[in-house]
């Protein structure tokens, strides 16, 4: 109770004290948004929600959560406005979680749910965030690699809006890949690989999964970093000169489904069986937001296996011996089978983002830049005379 009252005091968009109210705030108006989103997702399933993701959770699983957020919002809210001077926290929380429940709140009634072409994966959002939150947030704050960073640092909103989009065009990147791998798959499809792979324990395929993704992945990131239209749009993600569980968000819609098409579609077109393929999932977006999280671990041998914190926040760090270094998403063995494997016994890097001019803020400005003049391009030092 002391580490948590402590850090209470420590962050935050100022720093946070204990009984002051900030926090009951905080919680009550997320709470309370995001509860208003998941009745919208009850009233329109059909549009705001994936088919997918469906499978995954079941109705009463959502009307519990969708309940749990409700109370714990109203509950907060007015603490909040009991406690803080400055109440539009507790009022948000108040309103949003009010307003969810005069539509229908977990008494929506669902009679059937129709097919449409597209939907916008505004439960995965929900979600995503709340599982995120709940995991990262308490981490980041007890295990902090940098204790002084505030809970709500510099340019949140910015990743919390690239968190949002990406999420909620989920469904449209899935159609972007199907559509990618049918029409690769008259010509690039081998039964009698796919069977061979198909045979193969799902332990062994999902290993097989995350190596093939991982080569994929690490020359990809690879010309991302050497290729300079390429550069312009990767420079988006490195951008961010904080490191939390919320910046491995930003990244340019293009590059989304440059990656994501090219880690995937090599996988379904290997035939990889469904739980391998699911089980890869999951591993991606755990170790996506572990990779960026402002989280000390202390990982021994496993440094040298996984990508954990540290590996990744030196490719991120603004230090000219490590930009054409730890390409690797999932494993450094790749990056030291490439050569490009870098990374101190100990020490952590404390400065963040791209060198030169810095990019504009908001996202929609950041989309835009990449085809911009080069004038206002960021600056990377020239990679190396030769890629080894």
């Amino acid at each position: 109770m002391e580490r948590l009252k402590s850090y209470f005091q420590q962050h935050g968009n100022a720093p946070f004290k204990f009984g002051e109210g900030r926090v009951s705030g905080y919680i009550s108006a997320t709470l309370g948004l995001l509860s208003l989103l998941a009745v919208l997702c009850f009233l329109f399933p059909e549009w705001l929600t994936t088919a997918e993701l469906r499978k995954v959770y079941d109705e009463q699983f959502a009307r519990t959560t969708l309940l749990l957020g409700l109370v714990l919002s109203f509950s907060l809210g007015t603490l909040n406005i009991l406690l803080n001077k400055r109440k539009r926290l507790g009022i948000t929380g108040l309103v949003a979680s009010g307003l969810a429940v005069f539509l229908g709140g977990t008494n929506v009634q669902i009679s059937s749910i129709g097919q449409t072409p597209y939907s916008l994966g505004l439960d995965w959002f929900v979600l995503a965030l709340l599982v995120s939150a709940i995991v990262f947030i308490p981490l980041e704050k007890l295990y902090s690699k940098d204790p002084e960073q505030n809970i709500l640092r510099p340019h949140w909103r910015t990743d919390l809006t690239y968190f949002f989009v990406s999420h909620m065009l989920v469904q449209f990147i899935l159609i972007f890949i199907t559509a990618s791998s049918s029409f690769m798959a008259g010509w690039a499809v081998s039964t009698d690989l796919q069977a061979s792979v198909q045979s193969l324990p799902i332990v062994v395929q999902f290993l097989l999964a995350v190596l093939v993704a991982d080569l994929g992945q690490y020359w990809l990131h690879r010309l991302y970093h050497v290729v300079p239209w390429l550069w312009r749009m990767h420079a988006v993600h490195h951008s961010s000169t904080h490191m939390d569980w919320l910046a491995g968000s930003r990244v340019h819609f293009i590059e989304i489904l440059l990656t994501r098409t090219g880690v995937l579609v090599p996988l379904m077109l290997l035939g990889f069986a469904p739980q391998a393929l699911n089980a890869y999932v999951i591993l991606v977006g755990v170790q996506a937001v572990l990779a960026h999280a402002n989280v000390r671990i202390n990982g021994g041998w496993l440094n040298y296996v996984l990508v954990l914190p540290r590996y990744h926040h030196w490719h991120h760090a603004r230090h000219k011996d490590y930009i054409y270094k730890n390409y690797a998403i999932h494993t450094p063995l790749v990056d030291m089978l490439f050569g490009t494997f870098k990374l101190p016994p100990k020490e952590w890097p404390t400065r963040y983002g791209v060198f030169g001019k810095d990019l504009p803020g908001g996202i929609l400005r950041q989309h835009l830049y990449p085809f911009q003049k080069p004038g206002l391009k960021s600056v990377e030092p020239k990679p190396p005379a030769a890629v080894s």
